[in-house]
């Protein structure tokens, strides 16, 4: 059996009280944290808290190399985490289509969402948004300006009268911090909401955005203002995400103003 289990959004605590049962009956606990993290925790913390012993895979290890994990599920109980909810990603999936070919039987056990937390915090209409897209560093995708990928999917939900979701970008340090020890302070870095703000308003300077920073954490943060003005602020702590709101409804401005200081007058609203 090989059970997916989402580890939510910011500490050990996070987790379901379902995965939390599941996660205790495992034989093999297995983990990837380079498509998102939990900010608030360590691996250690996690396994303390849980009190068993996680075996963390980087990129290649569940991408290209998977066969550790599909071996062990074949023969006991296998716990494969991951933070926010588990089958968001493609790697996800790919991992368990590849255990379902085996004759693996699988499970799903969900988490919280970057995406369902960000429509709670900022009270913008989950069912109004669009495809969701990702800001790369500068560097991660070498060309001038902001990527089509962003671009086009901005432009194309806004036209939908659609928000959307801009992940920003974790670049992890090539694999050797993918452990994540207590004691490592490298493991990544994290693009903030005023750098990935700075720029979108490159193409987008009086769009308003809404800053979400550390969602599922006891303190989170939501400010909305113009992008030329996002890019002038400081956001705290990672993790950090952006959203790039379509025409708002009147009660979805109403929460834009109350729950993260909008100016009523630089909003769009239908």
């Amino acid at each position: 059996m090989l059970t997916f289990i989402g580890l939510g959004l910011y500490d050990e605590r996070s987790i379901t009280v379902e995965g939390r049962d599941a996660l205790q009956g495992a034989d093999r606990v297995f983990a990837e944290f380079y498509t998102s993290e939990l900010i608030g925790t360590t691996v250690t913390d996690l396994e303390v808290h849980h009190d068993l012993e996680i075996e963390v895979r980087d990129r290649a290890g569940v991408e290209r190399e998977p066969e550790e994990i599909l071996a062990a599920a074949e023969e006991s109980d296998v716990a494969f985490l991951t933070a926010g909810d588990t089958m968001i990603s493609t790697t996800h999936v790919d991992l368990r289509l590849r255990a379902h070919e085996r004759g693996i039987d699988t499970r799903v056990i969900h988490g919280v969402t970057a995406q369902t937390a960000t429509s709670s915090l900022t009270g913008l209409q989950n069912y109004r948004f669009g495809k969701a897209t990702t800001l790369p560093f500068p560097y991660a995708h070498g060309a001038d300006g902001l990527p089509a990928s962003v671009t086009d999917t901005i432009d194309a939900n806004r036209q939908a009268n659609c928000h959307t979701v801009v992940y920003l970008d974790i670049k992890v340090d090539g694999g050797e911090h993918a452990d994540r020890s207590g004691d490592d302070e490298a493991y990544g870095t994290y693009m903030t909401a005023d750098v990935g703000a700075e720029l979108l308003a490159e193409t987008y300077p009086s769009l308003v955005g809404v800053a979400v920073a550390r969602a599922g954490s006891p303190e989170p943060l939501v400010e909305a203002a113009p992008m030329q003005e996002l890019a002038t602020r400081d956001f705290g702590e990672p993790l950090h995400l952006l959203v790039v709101p379509g025409p708002l409804h009147l009660l979805e401005a109403d929460a834009l103003c109350a729950l993260a200081d909008a100016d009523r007058a630089a909003l769009e609203i239908v």
